[in-house]
């Protein structure tokens, strides 16, 4: 008798489980949120080459000319067209975009920081989404500044800055210092790297003339100091390590040889070993509680009211686009999406790079569900990012050979299913729960 108790109840408990799995939704909004694609680094090479023993390599345009300081790159470009693609085709299988490319763009909603890098790669990743249509990206003309993506710059938050300070330096037990033997092997892999020698060598050849070691903090400590509406807390000679390893990965997702990457000494393993020290101080600036809340109230508050406004289906203050919006796409920083991140607490870990890396063209997506059995909305996050090698081999993308993405948990919300869903209304209360009122405002 027990034995066929246990087996009745092992049946129902199967096919339980087998109609929960079962996904009844139907898409009715994405925001994709996404970071800019590969682009050239962020210093000239005459100041990186300050800290290497050879020379960095330059990066081109199409015509072998080179390119200035963080330009998209030929490559960056095409890699987004790949990305829309991939969107372009999933989104229509949702039902949201229908293929009429003139038709779909009426529902499509585009916006990107104001920097020639970021509105490019909206551009790029919207001739890939809606390839026959003209879509207008909005964007804020400088000098203006976007207050969805730099809300401090635009006057929307007030950062105080010793707050940010003691923040930072509360994560780092008061001793910022101590990050140079916390990340004792990534910075040892960064030296030989930059000075052309194996990381096993012992002991590691001297400076080279006329070369600074930005690994050494001797004369260029690692401190918490006030910064900028960029980078609001200055890390002392810890923000020049970062400078100096930022072309790895672009040289690598560049498709640059082998021989380039590194000058040779660094595989796509060996660039995330060094760039947990670039992760690390993207945690520090955005993702430290205090940072989190005054960057990153306002865009997700604007996230909130967007898909509260779909619900809705009635126009409401602060959200993006209109309640009949089907998809929004918003380009920025890795600097945005990690402040984001950090302020709704997400998480995320795909193959191939370190827990919660804003990877190149990688992005946040939000997708506003409702139940067909019971009419509730849900909302579902994941994040979606290509490979290094797909980066690198500007690999096609398909629904049968898609970028990773990761379900995102949404502590305090997520309900434990595959896809970790969380019923919007509880969605909106635990965000505006982190959402500081005084960092974001109801304007567009």
């Amino acid at each position: 008798m027990r034995f066929w108790l246990i087996a009745l109840l092992s049946c129902f408990c199967a096919s339980f489980l087998a109609a929960q799995s079962v996904d009844d939704t139907l898409l009715k909004q994405v925001i994709i949120f996404g970071r800019h694609g590969v682009r050239s680094p962020v210093l000239r090479n005459d100041l990186l080459n300050l800290a290497s023993a050879l020379q960095f390599p330059t990066f081109t345009d199409g015509s072998g000319a080179p390119l200035g300081s963080a330009v998209l790159t030929p490559n960056g470009g095409t890699i987004e067209t790949l990305l829309g693609g991939y969107f372009r085709l999933w989104l229509t299988k949702e039902g949201l975009l229908t293929g009429n490319d003139s038709a779909d763009a009426n529902f499509v909603y585009f916006r990107a920081n104001d920097t020639p890098l970021i509105t490019l790669t909206a551009q790029a990743f919207a001739a890939g989404m809606l390839p026959a249509a003209t879509v207008t990206v909005d964007t804020y003309t400088a000098p203006a500044n976007d207050p969805l993506f730099a809300p401090v710059a635009a006057g929307v938050a007030v950062l105080d800055y010793p707050t940010a300070v003691a923040a930072v330096n509360g994560r780092l037990g008061n001793s910022p210092q101590s990050l140079a033997s916390a990340y004792a092997a990534e910075l040892a892999l960064t030296r030989s790297v930059l000075f052309n020698y194996p990381v096993s060598q012992t002991p590691p050849p001297a400076t080279p003339a006329g070369k600074t070691d930005v690994t050494d903090f001797t004369s260029d400590p690692i401190t918490a100091t006030a910064g900028n509406s960029t980078v609001p807390v200055g890390l002392g000679g810890f923000g020049h390590v970062t400078d100096a390893i930022d072309p790895f990965v672009m040289e690598y997702a560049n498709a640059l040889p082998d021989s380039e990457i590194g000058w040779g000494q660094l595989t796509a393993g060996g660039i995330s070993q060094v760039f947990r020290l670039y992760d690390l101080f993207l945690d520090l600036e955005f993702r430290t509680p205090y940072l989190a809340s005054v960057q990153s109230s306002n865009l997700a508050s604007h996230i909130v009211r967007s898909l509260a406004q779909v619900s809705s289906g009635s126009l409401l203050a602060g959200a993006l686009a209109k309640p009949t919006t089907k998809v929004i796409v918003l380009i920025a920083s890795n600097t945005n999406i990690t402040g984001l991140a950090g302020l709704l607490n997400l998480d995320w870990l795909l193959a191939s790079y370190e827990a919660d890396v804003s990877a190149l063209s990688g992005a946040l997506v939000f997708e506003l569900r409702q139940s067909q059995s019971s009419g509730a909305y849900i909302v579902r996050v994941i994040y979606v990012a290509q490979t290094m090698d797909q980066l690198r081999n500007l690999t096609p993308l398909t629904l049968a050979a898609p970028p990773p993405s990761a379900p995102v948990f949404i502590p305090g919300c997520s309900i434990d299913n595959a896809t970790f869903d969380c019923p919007l209304a509880t969605f909106v209360r635990i965000a505006n729960q982190v959402i500081d009122p005084h960092s974001a405002d109801l304007v567009n």
